[in-house]
């Protein structure tokens, strides 16, 4: 996948790039796995906002994308198509019985390949099995936490994990974070890496494209009247306060810790932030 630039005929376009939606294969989804998606607009049924900065966008279907895929199938690749709902390209697959599914497109993926699931399975892309049977130092995404429960992490546009070690029932992996942390080694991934690898290349370029995308412009809190944001007021300069940025209701916003569940941490063998440190 590659960016499309523009030659600016408006101030907007100098600076925007887009996809060029190369791989792409099928304009329509398949409407028997697809669903339609109500807009909330950051409101709830009383109409008070609940989510700032939402709202509009244009109208968008969910695909029900299999993330736990059963074993011993032979996948044909379809179809590979855009999913508004994410940012990796989901592939239409069929398997030997002529059943359809959505799953996360890799670089590998194509119209007309083929992949397989299975514990036996061999070592090749896109092919998904259990952590156990993967050899150490290969990159897999679509990675399991629960056993059975389908996959939960490394599921962006360009992410990948790479398998570091395995012992004691248990496999170490470099996330993409950065951070090194131990799975059941029964749990199941796929071989290879996201698709749409550019996705985080992509400029906008123009405020219309978010808000089409259903997000509302952002005020600033220094801008704002001091009722209105911890920010707010003063002599019309900028100032600064000697206090800690916070959110419009008080909360601290930098520099402290937003992660509480304690019982994961002896499955994190090394934190994102160590590097950061030294």
């Amino acid at each position: 996948m590659s960016l499309k630039a523009y030659r600016p005929v408006t101030p907007a376009q100098r600076q925007k790039t887009t996809q060029d939606f190369d791989q792409i294969t099928a304009k329509k989804p398949l409407k028997s796995l697809t669903r339609a998606k109500k807009q909330q607009a950051g409101k709830n049924n009383q109409g008070r906002i609940t989510v700032r900065h939402r709202g509009g966008g244009v109208k968008r279907h969910y695909r029900l994308l299999t993330h736990n895929l059963p074993k011993n199938l032979v996948l044909t690749i379809e179809e590979i198509e855009y999913d508004p709902n994410r940012s990796a390209r989901i592939a239409r697959v069929k398997d030997q019985n002529g059943t359809y599914y959505y799953v996360i497109a890799d670089t590998n993926m194509v119209k007309g390949g083929t992949f397989k699931t299975g514990d036996d399975t061999e070592i090749s892309e896109s092919n998904r099995m259990p952590l156990e049977n993967i050899p150490v130092g290969t990159f897999v995404y679509a990675i399991e936490i629960t056993p059975g429960r389908g996959a939960q992490m490394v599921r962006a546009a360009g992410a990948s994990a790479q398998l570091m070690a395995k012992e004691d029932g248990y496999a170490t992996l470099k996330m993409p974070s950065g951070e090194f942390r131990k799975v059941l080694s029964g749990c199941q991934a796929s071989v290879g890496t996201v698709g749409n690898m550019q996705h985080q290349n992509i400029k906008k370029g123009a405020a219309g494209r978010n808000r089409r995308k259903g997000i509302r412009p952002t005020v600033r809190g220094v801008v704002m009247n001091a009722t209105d944001h911890p920010h707010g007021g003063g002599d019309g300069g900028r100032h600064g306060s000697g206090k800690a940025p916070r959110s419009p209701w008080g909360q601290l916003t930098l520099g402290y810790r937003t992660r509480h569940n304690k019982q994961t941490n002896k499955y994190i063998v090394r934190s994102r932030h160590e590097g950061k440190r030294k």
